[in-house]
């Protein structure tokens, strides 16, 4: 994915009026900009790779995440709705994620290691895991082995 696959979905999605998805892609395309010129300075149009796009939408997701535990807590359902559908839509970008049991297979190797410190252990498990399980659900997984 690159920026222009973004803004031909932008477009597309004005064109057929799906709101929730345009106020979604125009926040996620200025957060790659952002994250870009940040990282890269006057040559992030050129040097943006799709692995810092990936990047970006899982920090959105997990502000999404975020947001909706906290209007849930609040009693502000419609907002916690609202984010919700956002977060749908960004979830479609991610690249589907493990199942538990794939999960276990992989990490067991890590937990065989024998690695006593937690913080070492989750670098090398989420090193192995490669970004297609959450840092939260391999976190506990390794609770539950070690």
């Amino acid at each position: 994915m690159v920026p222009q696959d973004l803004q031909a979905d932008l477009i597309t999605s004005l064109k057929a009026g799906k709101l929730t998805r345009v106020e979604t892609l125009r926040f996620l395309i200025a957060a790659v900009r952002n994250s870009a010129i940040a990282k890269y300075g006057s040559d992030a149009e050129k040097k943006l790779t799709e692995a810092d796009i990936m990047d970006v939408v899982k920090k959105q997701v997990k502000t999404h995440r975020e947001s909706i535990d906290a209007f849930t807590r609040a009693g502000r359902l419609e907002l916690a709705q609202k984010e919700s559908a956002q977060l749908e839509v960004l979830l479609g970008f991610l690249p589907k994620e493990m199942s538990n049991e794939e999960l276990k297979t992989i990490l067991a190797p890590v937990v065989a290691a024998g690695e006593k410190n937690f913080g070492l252990l989750m670098k090398s498990a989420m090193a192995a895991v490669k970004g297609q399980a959450d840092g939260g659900r391999v976190a506990a997984l390794l609770k539950q082995i070690v």
